[in-house]
């Protein structure tokens, strides 16, 4: 059964590929490598079509099994990762965002219903990447957040993954399109082979961002805000393995492909860690040291952003292995070590 991965050559698509593999599915990447890599197909031996998720005859191509990268199978199902995914950008070319994020997956989904329809059937099945974003800055008595917390994305970044999400639930009602969203919040640590990990350019995420001051990549880590309500007035937020992400879409794709429906999940572990505490583990897991800045706070971000996934856990089955802070900071160091040749 052949999957179509957009965003496949990117930080959290990449490893849901190799979950996709060590599944038994095939798979086929489309990605635009803006901000992916196409040395990460090569790592994954999985077939690279370098091209726009809203380019629709190329879709219709990859979705019919006529582009040669398919290898005559047709796409049996699709996990959309492709967004721009960078908070400050959206604030400053929303554009830019509602066109790639919005725009494109409009066209992904009447692709989708459309090669239902020639195949004489419903439309293909979607797993769609969301965010914790779309909750926007929840009152602290909704802490942790179920997926019924009222949605209020504060940026262009969130509002175009929730306006991608009523699409989701309008396409379902008119055209029966089946999808699972997950929702999930800080995406941490790397594989624990050291082959994939996280690499962005430019870097916003906590963990590299600290790692990369403790080997001197940077002179220092800026901390936003050290006054917040909490224990030590740092941010606190969820982190999740990159892994157990990779393995909750594995789940969620399966239960689609068995049971079609539209379905909801917030994917996290239920406690979170200070901006303090990853430097903490971070200095433990490496032995070193590293120069901190406090800064303003920056403005919309929440004290705390902690998610329950007990339906996910309920319905799913789905456990985070890897849900300890200090086995993330010890997977994103290897990956670290070996992605910018440090000894």
């Amino acid at each position: 059964m052949t999957i179509l991965v957009t965003g496949g050559a990117g930080y959290i698509g990449s490893h849901a590929v190799r979950a996709l593999q060590q599944g038994g599915f095939a798979v086929v990447v489309l990605d635009n490598l803006v901000y992916g890599h196409a040395s990460i197909a090569e790592t994954l031996a999985v077939p690279l079509v370098q091209g726009q998720v809203g380019d629709r005859a190329l879709l219709d191509q990859l979705l019919s099994g006529e582009h040669p990268a398919c290898a005559g199978e047709p796409v049996q199902a699709v996990l959309h990762f492709a967004a721009y995914a960078y908070v400050g950008e959206s604030m400053s070319d929303p554009a830019r965002y509602y066109r790639n994020n919005l725009g494109d997956s409009l066209v992904l989904l009447e692709a989708l219903v459309a090669e239902g329809r020639r195949r004489g059937g419903d439309p293909l099945p979607l797993v769609f990447s969301s965010t914790c974003a779309t909750y926007g800055i929840p009152a602290q008595d909704q802490i942790p957040i179920r997926e019924d917390c009222p949605q209020r994305p504060i940026n262009p970044y969130g509002r175009s993954k929730w306006m991608v999400e009523q699409l989701l639930g309008d396409f379902g009602a008119a055209y029966g399109l089946p999808s699972v969203i997950f929702r999930y919040f800080n995406a941490a640590g790397a594989d624990p082979a050291g082959d994939l990990g996280e690499d962005h350019d430019p870097e916003t995420h906590l963990i590299p961002l600290t790692l990369d001051a403790i080997t001197g990549r940077r002179d220092h880590l800026k901390i936003f805000g050290n006054d917040y309500p909490t224990p030590d007035g740092t941010c606190i937020r969820d982190y999740i393995h990159v892994i157990d992400l990779a393995e909750a879409h594995l789940l969620g794709l399966r239960k689609l492909l068995a049971e079609g429906g539209q379905h909801v999940y917030n994917l996290g572990t239920g406690h979170g860690a200070s901006v303090q505490d990853v430097i903490s583990a971070a200095q433990a897991v490496t032995s070193r040291g590293l120069q901190t800045y406090v800064a303003e706070r920056r403005a919309g971000d929440p004290p705390m952003l902690v998610a329950t996934a007990e339906k996910a856990q309920r319905e799913l089955s789905w456990r985070p292995r890897y849900g300890e802070l200090r086995m993330i900071l010890e997977h994103a160091w290897v990956w670290h070590q070996r992605r910018f040749g440090q000894p």
